[in-house]
C-alpha cells in the first residue's frame, strides 16, 4: 500500500529553529511561530470583519497561516538580513520556496493535492487576506522580539525596531488596532492578564 509522508514532514516544523543567526533567551521553533501566526491571523480577520468592515474569511486565513512557512521544512529558515540582502537573492529564495511547496504537495495523496495547494502556496487568499496574514506574520516576529528584549536580550533590539517599522509601513488598520489595544498586554504578568473586567 502506498503511503504519503506530507503530514509527517509538516510535523518536523518543531525541529526548525527560527532566528538562527541570533542568540535567543528562549529558542523559537517554526511550529511555535506558525501556531502563533495562525492565532494572530484569525484575530486580525475578526477585527477586519467586526471593526474595519473588510470582508475576509478568518478560518481560511488561519489555516493558510498554519502552512505559510511550510516550505522552510525543506529550505530551512533563511535569516532576514540574508533573504532581503538584494533582489537577486530574494528572487532566488522565493523560487526555492515555490519548488519546496511543489515537492511537498507531491507527498500528498493525489486527491488532496489541489485542495491543499491553495493553503501551502497562499493562493487561496484574497489580496486583503494575504495582507492580514503578512501582518500576523510580522506581529508574531514583533512579539518574539519584545519577549527577548524584556528578558534582557539586547540581541533583538534592532530586530524589534525593524519589525515596528515594517508593521507601520504596511498601513494595516487591523494591525494598528491590535498594536494599540492588544499588544500592550504582552508585557503583563499572569495575574494582570487574568483579572476580570472590561
Amino acid at each position: 500500500m502506498k503511503t504519503y509522508p506530507f503530514n509527517a514532514l509538516v510535523s518536523r516544523m518543531k525541529y526548525i529553529r527560527r532566528w538562527s543567526l541570533m542568540h535567543a533567551a528562549r529558542p523559537e521553533t517554526l511550529s511555535e511561530h506558525t501556531a502563533e501566526t495562525a492565532i494572530l491571523a484569525h484575530t486580525l480577520c475578526l477585527i477586519a470583519q467586526q471593526v474595519t468592515g473588510t470582508p475576509v474569511r478568518p478560518e481560511t486565513v488561519a489555516v493558510a497561516a498554519l502552512y505559510h512557512d511550510a516550505p522552510e521544512i525543506l529550505t530551512g529558515d533563511m535569516p532576514t538580513p540574508v533573504k532581503y540582502k538584494n533582489e537577486r537573492i530574494h528572487t532566488a529564495y522565493k523560487a526555492l520556496e515555490t519548488e519546496s511547496a511543489v515537492a511537498m504537495l507531491g507527498l500528498l495523496p493525489p486527491a488532496l493535492r489541489q485542495p491543499m495547494a491553495g493553503y501551502v502556496t497562499g493562493r487561496t487568499l484574497t489580496e486583503a487576506e494575504s495582507r492580514l496574514l503578512k501582518a500576523a506574520d510580522r506581529l508574531s516576529a514583533l512579539i518574539k522580539c519584545i519577549e527577548e528584549v524584556q528578558a534582557g536580550n539586547r540581541e533583538f533590539a534592532a530586530a524589534l525596531e525593524q519589525q515596528k517599522g515594517a508593521l507601520a509601513a504596511m498601513h494595516c488598520p487591523e494591525a494598528d488596532y491590535f498594536l494599540e489595544r492588544m499588544l500592550p498586554c504582552y508585557s503583563q504578568n499572569l495575574d494582570e492578564l487574568t483579572q476580570t473586567g472590561d
